[in-house]
């Protein structure tokens, strides 16, 4: 089987400055699902075909309504990105974690701290994959959108390559604030899933506008390190810049086109009939209502 080999360290002239070979670290050994890449691709490519072959299977099935489980996994996964947002606040602060740049060999205790969250962080990406199978089950096939897939199948395959190289230090951020972006977003889809509670959510387009300022948040701090080195790889810096550029385009593209035009046509269209206060015009939906429950953004 292979495996790679252990982190070695190698310096430059300037001793202040290490320069990491393209080896995977030691600290993460024999962890569950690390050691070796295959497992993380095949768990995507299975993933991406129950995407292309469920709504196949499905089509001439009766949906499955899922609402207890649904309420069961949404609370799970609010309780697991509470969990994981407090442990690396607290381990950050505790642990004097430079904000503008942070390396991977600090204080061993709390990397290793940081480490232990983002493992969680990593398989919490791989629990997601449940968010699509739902939409199958449920015959929600307008919500697989390209962003939707490209996110959920993009992330558990970059934090097995961030747990393998960049497993602490300036890492600790993106995951920090994408936690606390779930643990909204997750409790909104679990009331969601109760019919009685469902009338009095107000707040879903917000969830969209916390997770641009989320990305946008993420790019700067690590343009910080950029600017501000201290180490930690350059590579990866200039990736997850890249990858957050890719994020705030395709929300962005999905808020204007959900919220913003829903809007426009749902003023047009009160100008020209009128709208009952239940959301229904003439039997019809509103483009509000519709536009509320139109797509999911995970």
């Amino acid at each position: 089987v292979f495996k790679f080999p252990p982190l070695d360290l190698v310096y430059s002239s300037d001793k202040n400055w290490p320069l990491y070979l393209h080896i995977s670290d030691q600290r993460v050994r024999g962890w569950l699902l690390l050691d070796n890449y295959p497992p993380t691709f095949a768990l995507t490519v299975m993933y991406l075909l129950i995407v292309w072959m469920g709504p196949k299977y499905m089509k001439h099935r009766q949906p499955y309504s899922c609402r207890g489980l649904l309420v069961l996994y949404n609370l799970g996964l609010t309780l697991l990105s509470f969990y994981m947002f407090y442990e690396l606040v607290s381990a950050v602060w505790h642990g004097g974690y430079n904000f503008y740049c942070q390396d991977t060999h600090s204080e061993q205790e709390v990397d290793n701290k940081i480490i232990n969250v983002l493992w969680w962080y990593y398989f919490s990406k791989l629990i997601e994959f449940m968010d699509t199978f739902f939409f199958i089950l449920r015959k929600n096939n307008h919500q697989i959108t390209f962003l939707h897939i490209y996110h959920h199948a993009t992330m558990l395959n970059i934090w097995w390559f961030v747990m393998n190289w960049v497993p602490c230090g300036h890492s600790y951020f993106g995951a920090s604030l994408n936690s606390f972006v779930h643990v909204v977003m997750y409790s909104y889809y679990g009331l969601s899933a109760i019919p009685a509670i469902r009338p009095y959510l107000w707040w879903k387009k917000y969830i969209t506008q916390l997770q641009l300022i989320q990305f946008f948040l993420t790019m700067s701090q690590t343009m910080c390190a950029v600017i501000w080195p201290c180490g930690f790889p350059m590579g990866w810096l200039y990736f997850q810049i890249s990858y957050m550029v890719t994020l705030i385009f395709l929300f962005s593209n999905f808020y204007i086109q959900t919220y913003k035009k829903h809007s426009a046509s749902l003023k047009e269209h009160q100008n020209g009939s009128p709208v009952s206060t239940n959301g229904h015009a003439n039997g019809t939906p509103s483009a509000e209502h519709t536009a509320h429950k139109k797509l999911r953004v995970d």
